[in-house]
């Protein structure tokens, strides 16, 4: 099966080639593309010089955009699997192959590598703790099955949710929406036990107030999705 890693990155200079070399030593034979999202640093350089495909933005569309290029990208060139990794450092490529291994099987078609489905020593702030809790209690009830880790952006999509997410994908903060869109469209969602690290370099986008402003945003879209018509 072809597997496409999309790693999205914005000013992920500092972290870049290290995401690349973790992906490359996993267990998993696959390609890269990383999706630079209009960096103002050497991103886009620092990539290439690894000797992987590079799309480069011309604007800065944030998450979304960027993770839906890729997604763009792996329907328009056949690819079976892609799996999404973090541009900052935080997805760990051993467990790349555990991501992956339940869509390979048929098992589901998206599989989201998570920081609590059992014990692994993540420990987010006060307030991330709270978002991730909130979010995961809300997307439980409105799909029906429990989900402990809604904000993890490491994940393996079949060619079904691949297709999916091509034609549409969340602009902004859209992890918890699309496990909302997908399990409306009849995808069966699983999670897999990974570890995660914290951001080793850059910055995060989630302020304190544009924190608010996600759980409202998000919490108001997920009520929407099952009426939506895309």
């Amino acid at each position: 099966m072809k597997v496409l890693v999309i790693i999205p990155a914005y000013n992920e200079a500092g972290s870049i080639k290290n995401v690349i070399h973790s992906v490359r030593n996993s267990d998993i034979q696959a390609d890269i593309v990383v999706i630079n999202d209009a960096s103002k640093d050497d991103t886009a350089v620092e990539a290439a010089q690894e000797g992987v495909n590079v799309i480069s933005l011309p604007i800065n569309l944030g998450i979304g955009g960027a993770v839906q290029t890729g997604y763009k990208y792996a329907c328009a060139a056949g690819y079976d699997i892609a799996v999404q990794v973090d541009g900052d450092g935080q997805h760990d490529g051993k467990d790349l192959g555990k991501v992956v291994a339940g869509v390979m099987s048929g098992e589901a078609d998206i599989i989201v590598g998570s920081r609590f489905v059992q014990e692994s020593g993540y420990r987010p702030s006060l307030s991330r703790g709270l978002g991730i809790r909130f979010f995961s209690k809300l997307v439980s009830k409105i799909i029906k099955m429990s989900v402990t880790d809604t904000t993890s952006g490491f994940r393996a999509i079949n060619r079904k949710g691949i297709v999916l997410f091509a034609r549409y994908y969340p602009g902004d903060y859209p992890e918890v929406e699309t496990l909302v869109y997908a399990a409306s469209r009849g995808l069966v969602i699983k999670e897999v036990p990974v570890q995660m690290q914290h951001r080793q370099h850059g910055k995060s986008s989630i302020s304190l107030f544009n924190g608010f402003y996600y759980m409202v945003k998000v919490t108001i879209m997920l009520l929407l999705i099952p009426g939506k018509n895309y």
